[in-house]
């Protein structure tokens, strides 16, 4: 596996296997790495002939500088993860290679809808720095195929309006890949870095929520099963920032359900400091 820490090194030499008519599939990351992010880079070594991936920590997209701090780093371990996935291309930008004219942003992502509700309205300017530091680096890896993981569903919609709104979708195909998960259901997340062990055995009830609302969707209104899975993860020791039913397709909030719309669960819950994010297609 190759190395870069600068924007131009990278692009000559992705630029000279572009040239030989290659490929390039792109898993960007923030680090702290688990086999979800590995799944990513497995799947573009079947697809691709060059993989590239990336970590970054993006400041532009912590609202909260707390979250910022304390955001786990393990750069050691995440290399020699990549190296035994056979990842062909590291790159570990500094804040300044991505950003060279700094962290003030020089133009606005209209995301629409997208930005209002959910992690939007949970996390304002959160997406803006999604947009701001994916913009970047696809402009800097320019890859064939983008891989990207549902865990963030929201997130990846946000990142299919931003390659609609940049023209890069004439160049760049996103591939969504499966959540993967615990044995115990617990998405894998770099987060889950932070919890303790009674944390631990906790944070599944996530996950068996969300089997709930999958089990219990009926046609009609959706108020009192979003109600009572809020009971039942308060119940647990979570704070929820939203439990939400929502069609899968541009995340319009479902109040009263169908039977037919396409619809996907999601949470966002605080377990003391640690704030856990999970998703599950209903039907």
């Amino acid at each position: 596996m190759i190395l870069f820490k600068k924007v131009n090194d990278l692009r000559k030499w992705l630029e000279s296997q572009q040239k030989n008519g290659k490929k390039i599939g792109f898993a960007p990351t923030m680090g702290a790495l688990h086999n979800g992010h590995i799944s990513l880079i497995e799947l573009s070594k079947k697809q691709n002939p060059v993989t590239v991936s990336s970590i970054f920590v993006n400041p532009a997209q912590f609202n909260d500088p707390k979250d910022f701090e304390k955001y786990p780093v393990t750069i050691d371990r995440d290399i020699y993860m990549l190296e035994e996935a056979g990842c062909d291309v590291l790159f570990l930008p500094s804040v300044s290679e991505i950003y060279p004219d700094g962290l003030t942003p020089a133009s606005h992502y209209d995301l629409g809808y997208l930005e209002t509700v959910l992690e939007g309205k949970f996390r304002p300017g959160h997406f803006q720095g999604v947009c701001r530091v994916m913009h970047r680096l696809l402009d800097i890896v320019r890859p064939g195929t983008l891989y990207l993981g549902q865990k963030d569903y929201q997130q990846c919609m946000v990142i299919k309006k931003l390659i609609d709104l940049t023209g890069m979708s004439k160049a760049t195909k996103v591939i969504l890949c499966p959540t993967l998960r615990e044995a115990d259901g617990l998405a894998m997340s770099s987060r889950n870095m932070r919890l303790n062990e009674k944390e631990r055995k906790i944070a599944p009830a996530i996950y068996h929520t969300l089997i709930g609302l999958k089990q219990n969707l009926k046609t009609g209104s959706t108020v009192s099963l979003v109600t009572t899975a809020q009971d039942a993860l308060k119940k647990e020791g979570f704070r929820p920032d939203y439990i939400a039913i929502a069609d899968a397709g541009d995340l319009s909030l479902i109040d009263n359900w169908d039977g037919h719309q396409k619809a996907v669960a999601l949470i966002a819950a605080f377990l003391n400091e640690v704030r856990l994010i999970d998703n599950m297609n209903l039907n």
